[in-house]
């Protein structure tokens, strides 16, 4: 991902503001600039606006989502340093933390299909779990909320952490996040090698799709609002998702070969999205493939 740019505005509107017609108040302006100047520029100024249109208009849980690279997380930081910078708390849930661990996922390998051992598609998470901290975080009762973690370098659960209940906004991030089911409607044809090749038959596509009709589909309607990262083409999501592996311990990265097998998981739903999303989403950031933002949307401005 791109770094700070240095023709970043130092006063005036912000260039996404002007993008999405929107006029940030000072206290916003304020906000963007004292995020950490090491962050991405445009995902400083789009925490900043989020941020202020969420204490402007109270909303409680939003879910981000976007193809993987895309900088859900980046922005998930900078949202938590945002609102703590306007007094608003706000909580990031990972959907990643929620991964099954590698023995859940092996003994579904085995009972369903061989091709749920890989972690990522719908089903591979505990979605019932996600949606359990959602609402306990969103109550006005006080609690210690509990939410695991996923090392991805092991490639299973690592511990966990607590989250005090109540806060003003929980934010939920996942590649998969606003994804719907699509049922009958879509075609049964293989979008790419390894569903013609491992999944012929579609059982594990067929699995999937019918994981999205059930506790995601709850953990979607529980949520307030929907920020979709809409990436320019899977090429792109190739290649941000191969950056981000080669961040990791040498001996815990893909091969290049792996890598690409691996995003071909992810394929279908990351197409479906990006057909359905941009007219769904309240609020869409279209991404260019320089990783910057090329458009700013709420729905119905």
């Amino acid at each position: 991902m791109s770094g700070p740019d240095p023709d970043g505005p130092e006063s005036g509107a912000l260039r996404l503001a002007q993008l999405a017609r929107r006029t940030p108040t000072p206290a916003t302006l304020a906000c963007y600039r004292a995020l950490p100047a090491d962050a991405p520029e445009d995902y400083r100024q789009l925490a900043a606006l989020l941020v202020e249109d969420w204490q402007r208009r109270n909303v409680a849980s939003v879910g981000i989502g976007g193809g993987q690279g895309a900088g859900k997380s980046t922005l998930a930081r900078l949202l938590v340093r945002a609102g703590a910078l306007r007094g608003r708390r706000v909580a990031v849930l990972g959907l990643d933390d929620f991964y099954l661990t590698r023995a859940e996922r092996a003994r579904m390998a085995a009972a369903v299909h061989p091709l749920f051992a890989t972690r990522g598609p719908p089903g591979t998470h505990d979605a019932g779990k996600l949606l359990r901290a959602v609402k306990a975080l969103k109550g006005r009762t006080a609690a210690t909320v509990s939410v695991p973690r996923f090392d991805k370098g092991a490639d299973d659960r690592a511990g966990g952490r607590t989250v005090q209940a109540p806060v003003d906004t929980v934010v939920v991030e996942g590649w998969c996040i606003g994804a719907v089911a699509a049922g009958r409607e879509e075609p049964a044809t293989p979008v790419n090698a390894l569903e013609g090749e491992e999944d012929a038959e579609g059982r594990w596509r067929r699995s999937v799709d019918a994981a999205l009709s059930q506790d995601y589909a709850a953990l979607l309607r529980e949520l307030d609002e929907l920020v979709f990262l809409a990436v320019p083409d899977l090429d792109a999501v190739l290649r941000w998702r191969t950056e981000q592996e080669e961040e990791r311990p040498p001996n815990q990265r893909m091969t290049k070969a792996g890598m690409a097998r691996f995003v071909q998981h992810y394929e279908r739903i990351t197409r479906r999205m990006l057909a359905d999303l941009p007219g769904r989403a309240d609020v869409l950031v279209t991404l260019d493939a320089g990783h910057r933002v090329a458009g700013l949307r709420w729905r119905g401005a």
